[in-house]
């Protein structure tokens, strides 16, 4: 018999399923259900309130491209903030940076981080380096009582909704904005282009409202709604477009290259309209 996980909801009116062939881990955590499921398709994979999350196959996708293009944006990051992200892959994406001192991990749900550690390795596997610090606490109320203190932001954020609703407010963005040293650099994921043409505009607005730079850039994930996700960067000095990336390091990605970073803030008419509303 077989047995297929169904993403339902997220995107009134769409659905995507999944085979899948064992189902790893199961359980309702203190703030939301959480599963790991193994899958003939694309491996081992995170799903957290029936929602997928990540993946084996085709994570490095998502978790190079919310990562590397502010890593290299700046010219010197040497202490970087994750907000959510309990699976682990943005930390190891940022590590990778050779100028990395110190990545620090703010996840709302231990299990997230304790469950992707037991079944998905290959991606929360430097969650354990040294130069990584973990806390177990709500993201919002954290960037808060931090000032002044990180070169790059990244909110790599569930869907907004249930506990990740308050990472899309226009009082957490600004509370970011001050955690961000005079130089720093903030990333969000922001969904799809497709189906949320309420969700970017409004983050476009709230983020323009902060930074001198703001842009909007591409990457293409298979298991997300609709292939094509946007993430939304705010810089206070750097331009991602302007940047010499020819001075910038190198290290291992399979996704992210230098025309990638280039090209992805690239866009197409329709998304074009999107951020301009």
């Amino acid at each position: 018999m077989e047995l297929w996980y169904t993403e339902r909801g997220i995107v009134p009116g769409l659905a995507l399923s999944v085979e899948v062939s064992k189902v790893l881990h199961e359980e309702q955590t203190e703030f939301q259900h959480l599963a790991i499921v193994d899958t003939p398709l694309y491996g081992r994979m995170l799903w957290l309130d029936n929602i997928i999350m990540t993946n084996i196959k085709d994570e490095f996708v998502y978790h190079e491209m919310i990562s590397h293009v502010a890593l290299n944006t700046h010219p010197n990051p040497k202490k970087v903030l994750v907000i959510g992200g309990g699976d682990g892959g943005a930390i190891r994406e940022i590590i990778k940076h050779p100028g990395v001192e110190k990545a620090v991990l703010v996840e709302i749900d231990r299990r997230v981080v304790e469950t992707s550690k037991e079944y998905l390795p290959e991606i929360a596997g430097a969650l354990d380096d040294p130069k990584v610090e973990v806390h177990y606490e709500d993201g919002i109320k954290f960037v808060k009582e931090h000032k002044n203190e990180f070169d790059i932001i990244i909110v790599d954020s569930t869907d907004p909704i249930g506990p990740a609703v308050g990472l899309f407010e226009g009082d957490f963005y600004r509370n970011c904005y001050e955690a961000l040293k005079e130089d720093g650099i903030f990333v969000a994921q922001t969904e799809s282009p497709y189906y949320n043409e309420e969700l970017i505009p409004k983050v476009q607005k709230d983020i323009r409202s902060l930074y001198p730079i703001t842009k909007l850039y591409l990457a293409f994930i298979p298991t997300y709604p609709g292939g094509c996700w946007s993430f939304t960067m705010g810089s206070k000095k750097y331009d991602p477009e302007a940047v010499d990336l020819s001075t910038r390091p190198s290290y291992p990605t399979r996704y992210y290259n230098h025309g990638i970073h280039k090209a992805a803030f690239v866009l197409p008419n329709f998304v074009c309209e999107l951020i301009n509303k």
